[in-house]
C-alpha cells in the first residue's frame, strides 16, 4: 500500500511539473509569437486598411506574420459571443474588430477577455467620444479605427435649380432641410433622400447630435419616454415623410443606386459613404458636403453627429503583448499610415495629430476642390460624447416598430411610453 501510495504522489508531482512547464512555455510562446491572427469585415474597407498597417509594422518587426480573416460582422458577433461564454479561447484571434455600438456589451459580458491596453497609446489624442465606446472602468481597451463622423452630401447642381447654394445650408437645422428639400423637388422634381423604413440611423445621428442615446448615461436603463431629443428626433422625421420628400429603399444597393442614379439631392450619412458616392464619375463636381444638420428644438443640438465606426481589441490570449504593439505603433500613433489610409481607401480616422498632415489638407476635384476631409475632421472634435451602452441594436428594433405606428398616427406620447415598458422588460 505504501508503495502504491508513493507510486501515486510521485505520479503526480510529475504531472504538477509537466503542467507547470507547459504554462511557462505557453506565456513565452505569448511574448516571442510569430503570428497574430486579425479579423474583420469589408474587403474595400477594414480588411484594406488592417493590410496597410501590415505592411508598415513589417519595418518595425519583419519576422511577424499577420493574418487577416475576411468574416462577416454578424459572424464575428456570433462566434466571439459563443466561444467566450463558453470560456474557453480555443480558435479566437489575438485582433478583432468590433463596432462601437457593440463594444460596451462585450467588455462588460466578457471583462476578462479583453487586454487593458491603457497606456499602449495617448488617448488624449483621440476624439474624447470614440475613446468613451473603448473604456470600461477607466481602463482602456480599444485602439480607435474609422470615425463615423456624418455630413450632408449634396448635389450642388440641384441646390442651383432651386435657387440656393452650398453657403445657404451651413449650419441649418432639419426645418431649413425641409424647406429646402421641397424647393428641390419643385425645381427638379428629385426627392431630397433616401431612407429605408426598417432603418433607424437617421434618428440615431439625430439624437446623438444633442448629446442623447437610447440608454441613460449608465449604458444599461432605457431611455426613451423622457427624452426630449428622441421625441424631437421622431417628429422631425415624420416631417420628413409628410414633406414627400424622401425615396423609399428596402437594402444597400437600392441605397447607393438612389444617389449614383440621381434620383435624389442629398445623403445625410458617416463619411463612409464617400467612395460610394465618388463611384459615379460622371457625377464629378456636382457634389458638396456640409454639416450635419441639428434638431431644431433643443437646444444644445448641434451641426455634428455620428453614424458607426469601429476599434480594434486585442484579446486575452497567447501573442497579446505582441498584437498590442502593432496596433499601438499603427492605428495609435502613426501620422503618416492615417495619411496613406485617406489616399487609399479615404478612411478618416480619430487621431487628432493626422488632422494637420497633407493627405487631410486636399482638396478634392470630384467635390469641387472642397477640402473634404479637413471638414470632417473638424466636426469630428464637435460630436457629443454619449455611452451607447449595451442594448442599441434591442432598443432599436423596439423603436423602428414604434415608429410605423407613430407614422400611422398613433399618438407620439403612447407610442414612447409603450417603448419604454417593452425596452424595461427585454432588457433586464
Amino acid at each position: 500500500m505504501k508503495k502504491v501510495l508513493a507510486l501515486f504522489l510521485v505520479c503526480m508531482l510529475m504531472l504538477t511539473a509537466c503542467s507547470s512547464g507547459s504554462s511557462q512555455k505557453s506565456s513565452g510562446e505569448g511574448k516571442n509569437t510569430k503570428e497574430i491572427t486579425v479579423w474583420a469585415w469589408d474587403p474595400n474597407f477594414n480588411i484594406k486598411a488592417m493590410n496597410i498597417a501590415k505592411e508598415v509594422y513589417s519595418k518595425v518587426d519583419p519576422k511577424l506574420k499577420i493574418k487577416v480573416v475576411e468574416m462577416a460582422q454578424d459572424d464575428i458577433v456570433q462566434k466571439l459571443n459563443t466561444t467566450l461564454s463558453s470560456g474557453t479561447t480555443k480558435g479566437l484571434p489575438n485582433i478583432v474588430l468590433i463596432e462601437d455600438y457593440r463594444s460596451q456589451g462585450f467588455l462588460k459580458s466578457y471583462p476578462d477577455m479583453f487586454q487593458d491596453l491603457t497606456g499602449s497609446y495617448k488617448t488624449d489624442d483621440f476624439a474624447s467620444y470614440k475613446i468613451a465606446a473603448n473604456t470600461l472602468d477607466g481602463k482602456n481597451y480599444g485602439v480607435p479605427f474609422d470615425t463615423g463622423v456624418t455630413g450632408l452630401y449634396v448635389r450642388t447642381d440641384y441646390l442651383q435649380k432651386a435657387g440656393y447654394s452650398v453657403n445657404d445650408l451651413q449650419n441649418m437645422d432639419w426645418d431649413k432641410y425641409i424647406e429646402i428639400g421641397k424647393k428641390i423637388k419643385e425645381a427638379t422634381g428629385k426627392q431630397m433622400l433616401t431612407q429605408d423604413p426598417k432603418d433607424l440611423g437617421l434618428i440615431r445621428m439625430m439624437i446623438q447630435s444633442s448629446g442623447s442615446w437610447y440608454v441613460k448615461s449608465d449604458g444599461q436603463t432605457p431611455d426613451i419616454v423622457d427624452n426630449a431629443a428622441l421625441k424631437e428626433a421622431f417628429q422631425t422625421y415624420k416631417k420628413i415623410i409628410n414633406a414627400d420628400i424622401v425615396k423609399p429603399t428596402s437594402d444597400w444597393s437600392q441605397f447607393v443606386a438612389g444617389f449614383n442614379s440621381g434620383s435624389v439631392a442629398s445623403v445625410p450619412t458617416g463619411n463612409w459613404i464617400t467612395p460610394s458616392i465618388k463611384a459615379e464619375s460622371s457625377q464629378s463636381g456636382k457634389w458638396a458636403v456640409v454639416p450635419f444638420p441639428k434638431l431644431s428644438g433643443t437646444a444644445n443640438s448641434v451641426n455634428a453627429s455620428n453614424l458607426g465606426g469601429s476599434s480594434w481589441y486585442v484579446l486575452n490570449v497567447p501573442g497579446k503583448e505582441k498584437a498590442a504593439d502593432f496596433l499601438a505603433k499603427t492605428f495609435g500613433s502613426n501620422v503618416d499610415f492615417y495619411q496613406t489610409l485617406v489616399k487609399e481607401i479615404g478612411a478618416i480616422g480619430t487621431y487628432k495629430p493626422a488632422a494637420d498632415s497633407e493627405a487631410y489638407k486636399a482638396s478634392d476635384d470630384f467635390f469641387g476642390g472642397q477640402n473634404i476631409i479637413s471638414d470632417f475632421a473638424s466636426w469630428t472634435e464637435k460630436i457629443p460624447q454619449v455611452n451607447y451602452g449595451l442594448h442599441t441594436y434591442e432598443i432599436e428594433d423596439i423603436l423602428a416598430a414604434a415608429m410605423q405606428d407613430y407614422l400611422k398616427g398613433k399618438a407620439l406620447d403612447k407610442v414612447l411610453q409603450d417603448a419604454q415598458k417593452q425596452a424595461e422588460e427585454q432588457i433586464k
